[in-house]
This record gives structure tokens, sequence and C-alpha cells, in this order.
């Protein structure tokens, strides 16, 4: 998978851009506050339709303007696709090939990015939040259907959440609760089915890795934390009596509170290391080496499961590894995985690993 042409309008700090690129490894340069990160995000947004620093769609938009507009020529083995992005304060428009999409999940995955940046070590330090959002993304890339099963349950969660805080003190039956109870717990499974298969595949692609980075002196193992207590593999009918048992023995403790004390919504990723949870032992090498397997993980599964690599998009990290990991990660990448890397100077990559390289210098937002 290849990205050859991008154009940008009326995006963050751009006015209008546009380039082509034949190469493998892209690099941008410029100064902080310039541009790079935003053209990136772009990259990134006709992915996945939205943004991974921010949920409020307007911050995309050029100030002053109606509409950001994104435009790519994306070639993938099985011929060359057109994918243009609208995004306006009434919402966002997609088109493959020019042919309007009525659910922007039918758009998600016509482009597959990894995106690594240096935020990415909260997804092994920060908020259980962090992690929910990079399971969701990620998954969502490859299985689309995925992201409708989530924007149900999230719909259902926040019915069932009003639900219970209208009825906070009551105590005889509510038998529209047990309507909620049972769309809860037909979307959660869904999404806790998705999210172990998902996992158990990364794990083998991340332990692999992580070895290779630390010498073998280092085993990675992911664990997914559920609120449910779960054992691994059950059947999706089991998992759903089993959700609708713990709905059942939290219903006054949720009556009590107003909310909605289990499920998908409240699980969590835990890292370990040698057998030592990476978010509370783990030193900061440690931390950032696992951030960095995962990603590379997400690469090799993106490509189990499409067919083909997805484009990599390095934002600022080069100068955050040392050189062993950066040379690792380099050659990693480079003959196999289209990248985009971001720098404040390239004398901060190792250029002496780059087989070939695209340099583009970018200044308030303009090549220069």
């Amino acid at each position: 998978m290849q990205l050859k042409t991008l154009s940008v309008q009326h995006y963050r700090n751009y006015e209008h851009i546009e380039f082509a690129t034949d190469h493998m490894v892209n690099i941008i340069v410029g100064p902080n506050a310039q541009g790079k990160t935003n053209l990136l995000e772009s990259i990134f947004v006709l992915a996945l339709t939205k943004s991974h620093r921010t949920n409020q769609d307007k911050e995309l938009i050029r100030w002053n303007e109606k509409a950001a507009l994104l435009h790519a020529e994306v070639e993938k083995k099985y011929g060359t696709f057109q994918l243009d992005l609208t995004i306006s304060q009434q919402g966002k428009r997609a088109k493959v090939n020019g042919l309007e999409q009525r659910k922007l999940s039918n758009f998600i995955g016509s482009l597959n990015v990894v995106m690594f940046a240096p935020e990415d070590l909260e997804i092994v330090k920060g908020s259980p939040g962090v992690r929910r959002r990079f399971l969701d993304m990620e998954i969502g890339q490859v299985h689309p259907a995925y992201l409708y099963d989530l924007s149900q349950y999230n719909k259902i969660l926040v019915q069932r959440n009003n639900y219970l805080k209208q009825m906070f003190g009551f105590s005889g039956k509510l038998p529209l609760l047990d309507v909620w109870n049972e769309q809860l717990a037909q979307f959660g499974t869904k999404i806790i089915k998705k999210r172990q298969s998902f996992i158990k595949k990364l794990q083998i692609w991340a332990e692999k890795i992580h070895a290779g980075i630390t010498n073998g002196q280092e085993r990675l193992k992911i664990a997914y934390d559920s609120s449910l207590s779960l054992a691994e593999d059950q059947e999706e009918a089991v998992l759903f009596d089993h959700f609708m048992i713990k709905l059942s023995q939290t219903k006054d403790q949720e009556l009590r509170r107003g909310v909605t004390l289990v499920g998908p919504h409240r699980d969590d990723l835990r890292f370990y290391i040698n057998d030592k949870e990476v978010q509370t032992f783990g030193s900061q090498g440690q931390q950032r080496t696992t951030a960095l397997s995962l990603k590379l993980a997400e690469i090799e599964l993106i490509c189990e499961e499409v067919g083909e690599y997805p484009l990599l998009l390095l934002d600022d990290v080069l100068s955050e590894l040392d050189r062993y990991r950066q040379t690792q990660l380099i050659e990693t990448f480079q003959r196999k995985v289209q990248t985009f890397i971001t720098t404040t100077g390239i004398e901060s990559i190792d250029l002496s690993k780059l087989e070939s390289a695209s340099v583009i210098h970018v200044r308030d937002g303009s090549f220069i």
C-alpha cells in the first residue's frame, strides 16, 4: 500500500498544498509549530475519519473557512483508489473513486496507517481510556463493522446511564432496564470478542518484536483486563450470559451510583515485562520500548489481516530513540512499509541507514 498523491485544503494551518511521491521513505523537515504534524495528521484522518489528537472536528478546519478538504490517491495491490474526505460543521462526507459512502465505516479501511508519536507512551503509562481508544481505532481499521457495534454500544450505554439516574432510589421492578441490559450485552459481547482476538494476535507479534529490540533480554506479555472477570476463549453465547448475570449482580449498586459498572467501556490492557507490570514497575526506557513494540506489531498485524502493509507515520520520534532502537526501527520498515517521518532537523536521522528518501521542507503551512 502506497500513498501516491496527497492534497490538503483549508486544513489546520494549510491553505492548500499537494504533493506526489514514489519514495518509500519521506522525511518532512521544519521548525516546531510550522505544520509538520498537521500534515501527518491529515493522512491519519483520511484513514480513520478522525484525528489522533482531538475529538473536535471543527479544530481540523482552517480559521474562517467552512470546510477542510482532503484528497489522496492510494495504490494497493488490486489497483489505485481515489479517496476524498470533506470535514465541515455539518459533519463528514467521504468518497471512494468518486462514489459517496453512505456510512463512514464503508470508507474506513480504504487506507491503513500506523501512527507513532511521542504521546503514544501514554498507551503504556496513561489512563485506561487511552488504551481503549488505541484498541478501538486499530481494530476499526481492519474490521470496520466493529465501529458500528461500538457506536451502538455507546448509544445504549448513554441511555442506560440516564435511566439509572432517573430511577435513583427506586426499589420495584424495572422492565425497561431489562431491555437496556439485553441490548448492552448483545453489542458489548461482540466488542469484547473482537478485542480478545485482536490482542491475542498482537501478543504474538509484539512478543517476537520486543525480544528482538531487547536482544532477547525481555519477554513482553499483553493481557486484557475485563470488568467481567472473563476466562479466555469463551463462546459468544456463554459470554453474553455472563454479561447478563454481572449486570444483574451490580443492579443495586448501579442504581445508587447512576452509572453502568461493567462492560467493555471499563476494560483495560495490562503489559508485563518478565512478569512485572510495565505501567507500575517498568522504567521509562521499558515503557518506551513497549510502546514501540506495540506499534511495530500493529504493522505486521494489519498486513496479516488485510494482505498488505499499512503506511507508517513517525511524528518526531526517532530523536527520542537511542541509536540501536532507531536502527531497528529503520531497518524494519524501509523495504516494506511506506513511511512518513517528521523532524526538526535532518541531522537527527541516521541517513546512512536509509536507502532512498524524499525530503520535504515545511514552513508556516507551506512547502519551501
